[in-house]
């Protein structure tokens, strides 16, 4: 349990522990450290205009996750005697704010590797050096950063497999011990709660997007490999969006993969080497990883990628996996390869269109997940699918839902005259596909 402790007067010194990512207060790497090293330290929370402000979608469900999660630890900063302080705008213009304001100390951060947030960073840490203030970051939402885990030349590894087996040689079971906050818990900042703002203030609605549930369900975990691939059963952990916000810490859920399935600890290991492949080559952003695949000509047509969006190209499996993803937010790993696969090879449009489309719904959406996986379908990327494996949709679905389970809970007009005709031939689209990237990969 936390205790109470008397106020201090905030004209005093103290230092900043700036929350982004990682929304919790247990096993925080930079809150632990924040707290280790100062008596009084004060969390920040920055609502950033800079990733805000682009959002069309007002009722953007990720927002709502995201007031939730700052609301609650508000409320539990509050009932120990301390607060949490949100502010809303462009995070160079709010520390401007906050350094003629109080007296800081330092400012410790969790590393983020994303091009945005390291460019963001970069421009924090001038700031606030020329103010003489240390900007300390530290790792934490993934076991290994991008350059712990090279090649024996330091070369970056671009193939999953010789980089999992490097990664799982280098894992000790001491990098999952938790980070002990609790320990320090006593170097809160003790003063009148801070306002928090409204998610309406913020030009934003509640959704109606249901979230998923925290829980480490260790029996998910355990039937992971047998059911993983099964649409029509609920097998996986949908533990996606706890990792990208960081309501959930990658210790605590590397530390139970690995006592409870290897499969799912691939995964975990997946996510690791895409953060790291971003890293290291951010041009995949927006180009392909193999510079040779930018040559395919993609088709232009919008109509038909509107089909695909709305779940509505007569390929039921392709149609159940887009509205399963467009009425919550989620979609099954298997629906999200056949999905994204059918788009890019059989309908041969442009990856980047199918990637910009999931950012804006997943709830777990991530860029480098998100990147990896899409140039992966597409057999642009990093040991990525060759461009002459293209999943047909009717076997994956007699494979994945013998039963229809999935495509009658999703499509239930499937099989009555109210069903679209399917979107394409596939035999004759696997053709044309297969001699469209052969053409475009021989060109000099």
């Amino acid at each position: 349990m936390f205790t109470h402790y008397p106020a201090i007067d905030l004209s005093m010194p103290f230092a900043l522990c700036w929350l982004r990512r990682d929304l919790r207060l247990h096993d925080h790497h930079a809150l632990y450290q924040a707290l280790k090293n100062h008596p009084h330290v004060l969390p920040l929370f920055i609502f950033d205009r800079d990733i805000l402000d682009p959002l069309t979608n007002k009722k953007e469900a990720r927002v709502h996750f995201i007031h939730e999660e700052v609301a609650a630890l508000h409320k539990r900063l509050v009932s120990m005697g301390s607060t949490l302080l949100v502010m809303e705008g462009k995070p160079l213009a709010i520390f401007e704010q906050i350094i003629r304001k109080y007296k800081i100390l330092g400012v410790y951060a969790n590393e983020d590797y994303e091009p945005y947030a390291r460019q963001r960073d970069e421009e924090a840490n001038a700031l606030l050096s020329s103010q003489g203030i240390p900007f300390y970051t530290c790792k934490d939402h993934v076991i290994f950063s991008p350059k712990e885990v090279m090649k024996k030349d330091r070369a970056s590894y671009t193939v999953y497999t010789p980089y999992m087996k490097q990664w799982k040689k280098q894992y000790e079971v001491s990098m999952v011990a938790p980070f002990d906050v609790q320990r320090y818990q006593a170097n809160f900042v003790r003063t009148r709660p801070f306002p928090l703002p409204t998610l309406q203030s913020l030009g934003f609605e509640a959704t109606e997007i249901p979230f998923p549930s925290r829980e480490l369900d260790t029996k998910t975990l355990q039937s992971y490999e047998q059911r993983r691939n099964s649409l029509g059963v609920d097998g996986t952990s949908h533990l996606g969006i706890h990792l990208r916000f960081g309501t959930l810490s990658i210790r605590e859920v590397t530390k139970a993969a690995y006592e409870h399935s290897d499969i799912w600890t691939q995964q975990l290991i997946w996510r690791n080497f895409f953060i790291m492949v971003l890293r290291h080559f951010p041009h995949v952003v927006d180009r392909a990883f193999k510079p040779m695949y930018d040559r395919i000509p993609w088709s232009q047509d919008t109509q038909a990628f509107q089909a695909w969006c709305e779940g509505k190209t007569g390929f039921p499996i392709v149609d159940a996996g887009m509205r399963e993803l467009n009425a919550t937010g989620f979609m099954h790993n298997r629906a999200r390869m056949i999905t994204a696969t059918f788009l890019t090879k059989l309908m041969l449009i442009d990856w980047r269109w199918g990637e910009a489309y999931f950012a804006e719904k997943l709830l777990d959406y991530e860029l480098a997940s998100n990147n990896g996986n899409w140039q992966w379908a597409a057999g642009t990327g990093c040991d990525a699918a060759p461009y002459f494996r293209i999943f047909n949709p009717m076997r994956q679905a007699e494979r994945f839902d013998p039963t229809q389970a999935y495509v009658k809970k999703w499509v239930p007009e499937y099989g009555s005259l109210d069903y679209p005709e399917p979107i394409l031939d596939y035999t004759l689209a696997r053709q044309r596909a297969l001699e469209t990237y052969k053409k475009a990969l021989q060109k000099r």
